[in-house]
């Protein structure tokens, strides 16, 4: 078990690394980084994301998430646009700079990743799939 830990360790450690090379070739901050991933995995999922989201998300304040927000804003990367239902509430999504740019950068990480996932057959890759999802839960937290 403590092998697999380790190869758990090794592999988030390259994801840093990676999100760090984008981060100067995007010339974003970690935390702007971090709030166009978290929109490119909710877009994915078909959920909007709201500014109270990005500040749960990243634990920070509305303050700095308004400053983050209005940042993204200005550099193209994110439209601020009404919530469909609620008139009164923002909703915050990527532009399609920021898809192709967050894309254009991962895109070649995630060919990697895909040529290597193809090594492996659907039953392998479901319980690889439970395990990374149990690890996640574990180590989510609410506030």
């Amino acid at each position: 078990m403590t092998h697999t830990l380790r190869a758990v360790q090794t592999l988030s450690d390259a994801l840093d690394r990676m999100h760090s090379g984008m981060k100067g070739e995007m010339d974003m901050n970690a935390s702007d980084l971090a709030t166009l991933r978290m929109l490119t995995i909710r877009e994915y999922r078909g959920q909007m994301v709201s500014p109270h989201d990005v500040a749960t998300h990243l634990r920070i304040s509305t303050a700095s998430t308004t400053k983050l927000i209005d940042r993204l804003v200005a550099s193209g990367h994110l439209e601020r646009l009404p919530h469909p239902s609620d008139g009164r509430a923002r909703v915050v999504v990527l532009t399609d700079k920021s898809r192709r740019e967050f894309f254009r950068h991962f895109g070649v990480h995630l060919g990697a990743m895909r040529g290597v996932a193809e090594q492996f057959d659907d039953r392998d890759l479901d319980t690889i799939v439970a395990f990374m999802d149990s690890l996640t839960e574990s180590i989510t937290t609410e506030d």
